[in-house]
């Protein structure tokens, strides 16, 4: 089963568990908001708040000041641009993160890795590169030695 998040008009009617449609996304910490579920298959650009988790096939961009969960079992080849990026599955692509990236075993991952952050497990397989400097500021390199001259 696939579930894609949709902006609608908030509510105050109560959802399943008792949380109100209109609470805001921070009150609900590492709770899945979006879910691709096993078997489904997307192509395109995926941009989204709050968390999203892909247990299935992914194919595009991926875009997001959140986190992102990409589940054991789930094949993913992406740009992927993130806050904080959870990696359980295989990942082909470029993955920048401003806060954090996560490997997780049995993860595979071939691309480059940005983030100030980075875990990996024992069991994790990795080739790449890896780039650690803070991207939530700015987003770009430092100035080169010596700053810009004009």
């Amino acid at each position: 089963m696939a579930l894609l998040g949709k902006k609608e008009e908030k509510t105050n009617v109560p959802l399943l568990g008792g949380r109100r449609e209109d609470e805001s996304v921070a009150t609900r910490p590492g709770e899945v908001h979006t879910l691709l579920g096993k078997g489904s298959e997307f192509e395109g650009k995926l941009t989204f708040e709050g968390q999203v988790r892909i247990d299935g096939k992914f194919s595009g961009q991926i875009i997001t000041k959140d986190v992102l969960v990409i589940g054991d079992g789930a094949r993913v080849t992406a740009e992927i641009n993130a806050g904080t990026v959870i990696i359980n599955g295989t990942v082909e692509g470029n993955v920048r993160a401003a806060q954090l990236i996560e490997l997780h075993a049995p993860a595979r991952v071939k691309g480059s890795l940005e983030s100030p952050a980075l875990t990996m497990d024992r069991g994790v397989i990795f080739e790449g590169t890896t780039k650690m400097e803070n991207l939530g500021k700015g987003g770009g390199s430092p100035p080169p030695p010596g700053g810009d001259k004009k």
